[in-house]
């Protein structure tokens, strides 16, 4: 592992929205966008500039990447089978896509289990030959988070909404989540295989408190030192998906994530 990065969640935010504003967007311009629902117990609509673009949206699940639009939109979240959006919205917020961009838009639970909407940036750039990146997100109704391996925390004191950056060798990795100080998991252990050149986001969703935590995941292929001819945004291979204007952001809002937490041979390293 060459590189640990913690970024808070204020500054993705941010970052995110600087992004869409840089120039001006034509009808042309797109970002690739990943969605994780991450409050649990509650399917969803999402309605998109006042229509419903996302109907029965299921919780611990994500979808992506989804070529969309530049720009902003205004997105609403309502318990699922709502009449219409005329009632009072679960979450709502005026999304914007950046052109160009990668981000992940998740509606999860702040750390004092409220519903929330977070824009996160997703980082995936080029990766060293043999390696591997992992990004872990808390994003659950949770305190502060070590993540371990072999026993020992390589992530330490992680709070919701952060995440951690880390480049590790490519391979199958494997380890787990406990409270902060402490190694007794209440994630995992759990595994992932880890194909060299590629970005591996793991979110942990849920609740402590309600015994509801759980990881979602998706993988980004395209971050070899030596191209290989696959597209940046495709999770794994699969190429990217474009939607209507009307599902764009429905489906882009709703991204969440928590820590999901899982990797093996992982070593301290210094934080960017």
């Amino acid at each position: 592992m060459r590189r640990l990065v913690r970024a808070a969640g204020g500054a993705l935010i941010a970052s995110a929205i600087v992004l869409g504003t840089a120039g001006v967007a034509s009808a042309q311009e797109t970002g690739s966008v990943y969605v994780v629902h991450g409050i649990p117990d509650t399917p969803v609509d999402v309605y998109v500039d006042g229509e419903r673009a996302l109907d029965d949206f299921a919780p611990g699940t994500t979808k992506g990447p989804l070529s969309l639009p530049s720009g902003p939109h205004q997105v609403a979240v309502f318990p699922a089978d709502a009449a219409d959006d005329s009632g009072e919205a679960l979450l709502s917020a005026q999304a914007e896509v950046p052109a160009g961009g990668n981000v992940t838009l998740a509606a999860h639970l702040t750390a004092e289990g409220q519903p929330s909407l977070t824009p996160l940036v997703n980082e995936v750039g080029e990766v060293p030959a043999g390696q591997a990146r992992v990004v872990v997100r808390h994003l659950a109704a949770a305190p502060a988070v070590d993540v371990l391996a072999g026993g020992q925390a390589v992530v330490s004191g992680l709070t919701n909404p952060n995440q951690e950056a880390l480049e590790v060798p490519a391979g199958t990795v494997s380890a787990a989540v406990a409270a902060a100080g402490t190694t007794e998991p209440v994630i995992g252990p759990a595994d992932l295989s880890l194909e060299e050149g590629t970005t591996t986001f793991v979110h942990a969703i849920g609740s402590l408190e309600q015994d509801s935590l759980e990881l979602v995941t998706f993988t980004v292929s395209g971050g070899d030192s030596a191209p290989h001819g696959v597209p940046s945004g495709a999770p794994s291979g699969a190429p990217a998906a474009s939607v209507p204007a009307a599902g764009w952001a429905a489906m882009s809002v709703l991204g969440l994530a928590l820590v999901g937490f899982s990797l093996a041979r992982l070593r301290p390293a210094g934080r960017r």
